[in-house]
């Protein structure tokens, strides 16, 4: 999905109207419903797991039909849509969009790609009984046989504590009205350049792939970070700080780079790629965030959390 990050991501465009109407309490939609959510500039079919009002807005935490539940997120009613037959119609048209925009690329249809990841789940409990149908979905989304299917997702193992990092991310910035101290110190880059130099000790030698995989990083995060790593309450931190053609890697730290690290999986299955590079990479990244929880004390701090003070003004006067 693309992003988030899962409101950890940035969306525009439509909102929860729809034919939506309020239900009894004032919320739009309710428990249980089923919805369809932008996430990036997709939309994808969901599910509302809670409802909550919070500071005169609600929020829905929902689960994306077909993914893992590591994806489940709170959003807001500008992210969902009604489940209705007219914007089914407009759902395919964005995968239309998407598959024609990215088909001159990578010679495969993001509709296709969108279809097969929602049907995931299915097929890995239907592997052994229907490997014959398995295959043929592996064929028509355009991938060789040495290469990883799309269908597949890499599983980048995060300790328990970054884990919980990212849920206290979420609630001093949510729920507490806090925004990480600008520029943070050691920034991603230069947590991406400890990496390498430990790596390099620790190996006896400099490894290229490990630096080449290093420079992706901080490329995604450069790109991903204005797009899908952001709170809204963010945004205005970031368009004052980022100025200049100043990298994000050099301005921000830990705390986003975590966030990365939750969307990486999905933005690395559009990525073909032979099946060894593919394990190394998997690999790297998953000892890469071990190397962040040994240094989490130096790296992950809550002091590195400020009150915000846009939102600090707003409030003053204000009952809510």
């Amino acid at each position: 999905m693309e992003s988030s990050s899962k409101e950890a991501t940035a969306c525009d465009g439509d909102t929860a109207s729809g034919g939506a109407s309020p239900t009894n309490d004032g919320s739009l939609f309710s428990e249980g419903e089923r919805v369809l959510a932008y996430h990036g500039p997709r939309v994808y079919g969901a599910k509302v797991q809670k409802v909550e009002l919070r500071k005169k807005e609600w929020k829905y935490f929902v689960h994306y039909l077909g993914w893992n539940k590591n994806w489940d997120e709170w959003v807001s009613t500008d992210r969902l849509l009604k489940h209705t037959e007219e914007n089914l119609v407009k759902q395919k048209a964005l995968e239309k969009k998407q598959g024609t925009e990215k088909g001159s690329k990578s010679g495969r249809s993001a509709q296709t790609r969108t279809r097969s990841s929602a049907d995931t789940k299915a097929d890995k409990d239907d592997t052994k009984t229907n490997s014959a149908r398995g295959k043929k979905r592996k064929n028509e989304a355009g991938n060789e046989k040495e290469n990883v299917s799309s269908e597949k997702l890499m599983k980048i193992q995060m300790p328990a504590t970054l884990k919980k990092q990212l849920t206290d991310d979420w609630e001093y910035i949510v729920q507490m009205d806090k925004v990480v101290k600008l520029p943070r110190s050691p920034n991603v880059d230069e947590i991406l350049t400890k990496y390498l130099e430990f790596k390099t000790k620790k190996d006896g030698m400099k490894t290229d792939s490990v630096a080449e995989i290093l420079k992706g990083i901080r490329s995604y995060f450069d790109k991903a970070l204005p797009v899908m790593l952001l709170y809204k309450k963010e945004r205005r931190q970031y368009q004052e700080g980022i100025v200049d053609d100043i990298s994000p890697s050099t301005v921000y730290g830990a705390e986003h780079l975590l966030r990365l690290f939750v969307k990486l999986p999905e933005l690395l299955s559009y990525v073909s790629m032979e099946e060894e590079t593919w394990s190394r990479m998997q690999q790297t990244l998953s000892d890469f965030l071990k190397f962040v929880h040994k240094n989490q004390s130096t790296f992950l701090l809550p002091t590195a959390y400020d009150s915000d003070k846009l939102a600090d003004s707003k409030g003053k006067g204000k009952d809510d």
